[in-house]
């Protein structure tokens, strides 16, 4: 009898483990089981790599224009002014819409635009200064700004790289983008871009003679002398 009595008492300790086991290893699932019942991968942090992205640079105005005054000083030395300071004695003509109608500034210059007024994109309540359709000011740095309201395609062809041209790295994770600016190749008064004129042929294996065109070149060019 006693020996039956160890053997039972072993066989209990033994489930009694069991048990305990199992209600650790579930415990433990639990914990690291989310809250939807989806079973979450452990990301090691080693294998997580962070590309930081190198900014896109677009070339801008250094400010306002100003105007180089002709005339010299005792020194030699030269001068400028601000569009403000000419345009603030004077009372805005907003029917203004090519050169021939100026009367007093900017006489001579070379303008077409299509048919909009000249304060249709400069400020007529602040001259060193944009504006915008809706009136708001810009400022002459934020030119794209007021360029892309109209040349909505150009503008959208420009963030997609296509137009306006870039210097740098498509891929920003391996370097910088540096794009030109809507003035740095369209004069803001006469906008359109010169087309153009290629003047040779482009170099590629296909526009090369052949041996026999050269020989009958030779041939001609001898029979001529």
């Amino acid at each position: 009898m006693p020996r039956i009595a160890s053997l039972f008492f072993a066989v209990l300790l033994c489930l009694f483990a069991s048990m305990a086991l199992a209600a650790l290893w579930q415990s433990g699932m639990r914990a690291n089981t989310p809250t939807n019942g989806a079973a979450e991968p452990q990301v090691s942090q080693a294998s997580v790599h962070s590309n930081e992205a190198h900014p896109v640079i677009i070339r801008k105005p250094s400010g306002p224009p100003r105007i180089e005054l002709a005339g010299h000083d005792p020194q030699g030395r030269t001068a400028s002014v601000a569009c403000s300071t000419c345009h603030s004695v004077r009372q805005a003509n907003l029917e203004n819409k090519t050169a021939a109608t100026l009367d007093e500034f900017h006489q001579g210059m070379t303008f077409n635009h299509g048919n909009i007024t000249c304060y249709a994109c400069h400020n007529p309540n602040e001259s060193d200064a944009l504006r915008l359709a809706d009136g708001s000011s810009v400022a002459y740095e934020n030119v794209m700004t007021l360029c892309s309201q109209c040349h909505s395609k150009q503008a959208e062809s420009f963030a997609h790289g296509a137009h306006g041209g870039m210097n740098g790295h498509w891929d920003l994770s391996r370097g910088p983008q540096m794009k030109n600016n809507c003035i740095d190749c369209h004069v803001p008064h006469v906008p359109k871009y010169p087309k153009m004129i290629v003047g040779f042929k482009p170099k590629d294996r296909f526009n090369e003679p052949s041996t026999a065109e050269h020989q009958q070149e030779g041939t001609a060019a001898h029979d001529e002398h």
